[in-house]
């Protein structure tokens, strides 16, 4: 029997698996690299182990020095989670040779299914529908056979790294290249694949479970159709709109898939199905995943399962009991990432201020409501080196309907500030009649982007939440000062003017003594401190938290949150950045530079490629010119907003 488990990973995966531990009385092992020392989930296991360095492939991605840690703490099992090494076979051996029990299937399975290569053949050989295309074909005589659009993808990962569509046959050969090296850094294996991409597919995806007395479950299934840059942002279970012939055919692959490999454990049989919703809907098996998956716990919920704890049992020899559970009612899973829409999406890093949701749990799936994965807590660090994501948001219902409400619900109800997040784009979706409908495909995000990506508070809600924002800085400046303290706030000794705030982009708020708003019609101020405003329109009151801090204000009110940064009176000549500068979107490793100081560039030229959160990230010209000034160089480390070049010349 299993006493204590390692968990070789990190995040909200890491916590996940120690609360099913602790559940089970089962002792728990972290580890951690520096980066991550004061990480939530290493605070939530029983020990943990350091693994000296940041960079994945220093760290998380040490097989020898996982185990070595296993081996120091006492584990006799090691869970390895998603990602990293949890689908790496050689790992799996060693986790035995060295006397451990490995949570998964077989390595010789991870081999045959690891691979998304070898999955394809081994499927297409049980007559299961594969997509594929021939590389050296399609690059022959400059495209002559292009069959485009095509999908590159990395073959011993995925989340969307390593995966490029190419349109174009004479980017093919770059894209391979770029898919590579992507893929190299985030799972340190560069091989990659093409197969025709269907952008109005739908992705749906089976559950399987198998135990080593030959019994296997299909615990159901998810649609995860809605992806930006092929990374999952929407999965729910079941997936809705699939006619009973297609879920049929899909059910029955996965029990081939894991047939054709003996599988053992838990698994996810991945495919693209076009026209689900009819009869004659087509399937194609695009990959098994040989572990746990990040949406996991949308099925938990649905049939009321432990999936972490069915691995365990699995691990120990136990037997699936009876049949598999079926589904009741529906969940919805939505991922919170650090990223900026206004900034072509890219990772953010910075300290998470504030983390809070009332009413969500972390366990009893079976339960409808409000379910929290996180990684993150307040005062949590997001770094440069792993995943942007921060959170899951699960909302458990007796039907689709309900669900999406809840979610809704919960991400206007989340208090989450300190760096900036995808939340407008999650309630965009939710709120689409096209989602509602559950008339999804992969393709839709892009199609509905301008309109999923509109701020979630309208106009009037923001200016509400400046004008408390105001207030509370006002009365924050009045309780510090140590002489003029019993003064009333705005106090004017010839009030001819009210006092204003400034916040970006051109926010003003007025307000005078007796604390006086003269913004919004209909809205008398009721109450303000430093953390609390309550605001009257038009008889409707409306309270809102806030906390002001050096630069920002974050307020949360009744139709969501909303950061604040307050306009300087007087700007610091030091802090103008020269025209034409190129500044680091994040912190990032500098991993090339294309250009030297002098040279002569053209629009979309490349100037420096950087590295943050395993994704590569290019830096091009904006306009022709000459580089004046190029301040990095490759392997320099950068902090957000760092000058790279300049370059001067002509204007876009």
């Amino acid at each position: 029997m299993i006493t204590s488990i390692l968990v070789a990973n990190r995040g909200e995966i890491a916590r996940r698996v120690f609360r099913t531990c602790r559940d089970l009385g089962i002792r728990t092992v972290a580890v951690h690299s520096d980066a991550d020392a004061g990480a939530p989930f290493v605070a939530d296991a029983d020990l943990a182990v350091r693994l000296a360095g940041n960079a994945p492939s220093e760290t998380y991605l040490r097989g020898d020095l996982v185990i070595a840690a296993a081996l120091k703490a006492g584990a006799d099992a090691i869970h390895p989670g998603y990602g990293f090494l949890s689908e790496n076979a050689q790992f799996a051996r060693d986790v035995a040779a060295a006397g451990l029990t490995w949570i998964g299937p077989a390595p010789e399975t991870i081999d045959a299914m690891g691979s998304k290569i070898r999955a394809k053949e081994l499927m297409s050989a049980g007559g299961v529908p594969i997509l594929s295309v021939d590389v050296a074909a399609v690059t022959a005589e400059a495209g002559k056979n292009w069959i485009g659009p095509l999908l590159v993808k990395a073959s011993a990962g995925g989340g969307g790294r390593g995966m490029r569509v190419v349109t174009d046959p004479a980017d093919l050969e770059g894209e391979l290249a770029a898919a590579g090296a992507e893929a190299l850094s985030a799972f340190g294996d560069d091989t990659v694949f093409v197969e025709p991409y269907l952008p109005t597919a739908r992705h749906i995806e089976v559950q399987v479970m198998a135990d080593t007395h030959g019994t296997c479950w299909v615990v159901g299934d998810r649609d995860c159709s809605i992806q930006r840059r092929h990374q999952k942002v929407v999965e729910e279970a079941p997936a809705p709109a699939v006619s009973d012939p297609v879920r049929t055919i899909l059910h029955d692959a996965s029990r081939a898939a894991v047939k054709a490999v003996d599988y053992v454990g838990a698994g996810t049989v991945e495919f693209l199905v076009a026209d689900a919703h009819t009869d004659s809907g087509k399937v194609y098996f695009l990959e098994m995943n040989t572990r746990l998956q990040v949406e996991h716990p949308v099925t938990e919920c649905v049939t009321g399962t432990d999936l972490v704890a069915l691995q365990i049992d699995v691990a120990e020899g136990r037997a699936l009991d009876g049949e598999p559970p079926q589904p009741r009612g529906h969940a919805i899973e939505v991922r919170l990432y650090a990223e900026d829409p206004a900034d072509d999406w890219q990772p953010q890093t910075g300290t998470v201020r504030t983390f809070e949701l009332e009413d969500a749990r972390f366990v009893n799936p079976a339960a409808y409501g409000l379910r929290v994965d996180s990684g993150v807590e307040s005062g949590s660090i997001v770094g440069i080196h792993y995943d942007a994501m921060l959170a899951k948001l699960i909302a458990h219902g007796p039907d689709r309907g309900t669900a999406i409400r809840q979610l809704s619900s919960g991400l206007r109800r989340l208090r989450l500030h300190g760096v900036t997040t995808n939340t407008d784009l999650l309630l965009g979706i939710l709120a689409d009649e096209e989602f509602a409908a559950a008339r999804i495909h992969t393709a839709l995000l892009y199609q509905r982007l301008a309109d999923w990506t509109k701020p979630s508070l309208d106009e009037r809600a923001v200016r509400a939440s400046a004008v408390a924002a105001a207030l509370a800085e006002a009365t924050t400046a009045t309780s510090k000062a140590k002489v003029l303290g019993r003064i009333p706030t705005a106090y004017r000794n010839v009030p001819s003017q009210p006092r204003t705030r400034t916040y970006e982009p051109d926010i003003t708020v007025s307000y005078s003594a007796g604390l006086v708003q003269h913004d919004l019609a209909d809205v008398t101020v009721v109450e303000a401190s430093p953390t609390r405003v309550v605001l009257d329109d038009d008889g409707v009151t409306q309270a809102y938290a806030v906390s002001v801090g050096d630069g920002w204000v974050d307020v949360d009110g009744p139709q969501g949150s909303i950061t604040l940064t307050p306009v300087p009176v007087f700007v610091d000549p030091a802090d103008v950045i020269a025209e034409g500068s190129l500044l680091a979107p994040m912190p990032a490793a500098v991993i090339s530079v294309a250009v030297k100081d002098g040279q002569q560039v053209a629009k979309g030229d490349v100037i420096v490629v950087l590295e943050a959160m395993k994704m590569q990230h290019t830096i091009t010209a904006p306009t022709d010119g000459v580089v004046t000034q190029l301040s990095v160089t490759t392997g320099a480390q950068v902090e957000s907003g760092a000058v790279l070049a300049i370059i001067e010349g002509e204007t876009a």
